[in-house]
């Protein structure tokens, strides 16, 4: 008896210290150790990196985050002005570690141009000779009501996070198994990970990708060189909400962040995408208090989840992505600002 008392005792100090560290992290347990006690992002010095959407954004930041660790990029994304201005501050960034000039590759690129992709990861090859790692980042949020968006945003939105990315991941994944090794990492989202309101169109996109990859995941599983990552940050201080989705087609949200949202920064995200990259990690989370221990909820006590979620109320759940009412229940999204074309989260 004393025996299964002890057990029962650690046990309980475990559900303890897990409980206590959710309420401080800002990531999922996983990654939290891995930051702490795993291999460096130095581990990656050296690797051709390419990160689509990389202009803005988290994109970015990644690549900026990953410069400073001595990677080689490949930076692309449709706006080539603003990709030659995070070149520029990636190879400053990059001095102390031996990054030069031809270690930064920028490649304009619009990722629904299907017919182009395989030119641009042609150029990647003569330029480096190899890629290591696959980032797929491009890609566009949304907020409206479900019931009011039309089928043509449906597309839209699934076109851009969805099929664009799997395309090239195809590509890369062909290369992956020739060359032995690589690694395919997808900027996902917490809404892949669980459902998330006013966003309808976007979060059925996030689930498509985790399914895709997960499919994936599971037919290479016998290759381990073989490494699939999907990577879900919450709320970001990024221009992701301005360039968000509405319920119509050729809407642009327009509304911006506040800097007293409850937002992870650019470069936080950034620095644990990098992390979770060097250490191989199969899926990864990052969000401020407390959305990550309510993807937890989700994801293994659905039920108590959900009541959870009907106590707090549809204004209070939709807060915690984004600090406010951004949509209201009665109408359409608020959209100030109606623009022509698309826009891309990280372009």
């Amino acid at each position: 008896m004393e025996f299964f008392a002890i057990i029962g005792l650690i046990y309980i100090l475990y559900l303890f210290v897990y409980l206590v560290v959710l309420t401080v992290a800002d990531c999922d347990l996983q990654l939290a150790w891995m930051e702490r006690f795993g291999h460096s992002i130095d581990q990656l010095k050296g690797k051709v990196v390419w990160i689509t959407g990389a202009s803005s954004g988290i994109g970015k930041a990644v690549a900026i985050n990953l410069a400073q660790h001595g990677c080689k990029l490949v930076l692309s994304a449709r706006n080539r002005d603003e990709l030659l201005r995070v070149r520029e501050i990636c190879l400053e960034r990059g001095k102390s570690v031996g990054l030069d000039a031809g270690d930064v590759l920028v490649l304009k690129m619009d990722m629904l141009e299907y017919s182009k992709q395989q030119e641009c990861f042609d150029k990647v090859l003569d330029h480096f000779g190899k890629l290591d790692i696959l980032l797929n980042n491009a890609g566009r949020s949304q907020r409206a009501s479900w019931e009011t968006i039309e089928t043509a945003v449906d597309r839209q939105v699934f076109e851009i996070n969805v099929f664009s990315v799997i395309s090239l991941s195809r590509i890369a994944l062909q290369y992956f198994l020739k060359q032995g090794s690589g690694h395919l990492a997808v900027t996902s989202s917490i809404a892949g990970v669980l459902g998330v309101p006013f966003s309808g169109s976007y979060t059925g996109s996030k689930h498509a990708v985790h399914g895709f990859y997960e499919s994936l995941r599971l037919e290479k599983m016998s290759n381990p060189n073989i490494r699939i990552s999907l990577l879900c940050p919450g709320p970001v201080f990024t221009n992701f909400l301005a360039e968000s989705f509405t319920n119509k087609d050729g809407e642009r949200f327009g509304q911006s962040t506040s800097p007293t949202d409850n937002r992870m920064t650019a470069e936080r995200c950034a620095h644990l995408f990098g992390v979770a990259l060097a250490n191989n990690l199969d899926e990864a989370w990052m969000a401020p208090f407390p959305i990550v221990p309510m993807a937890y909820l989700f994801n293994y006590f659905p039920n108590i989840a959900r009541g959870v979620a009907y106590l707090m109320g549809i204004n209070k759940f939709q807060k915690l992505r984004d600090s406010r009412d951004t949509v209201n229940q009665e109408s359409s999204a608020s959209v100030p600002e109606v623009v022509e074309g698309r826009g891309e989260k990280d372009d």
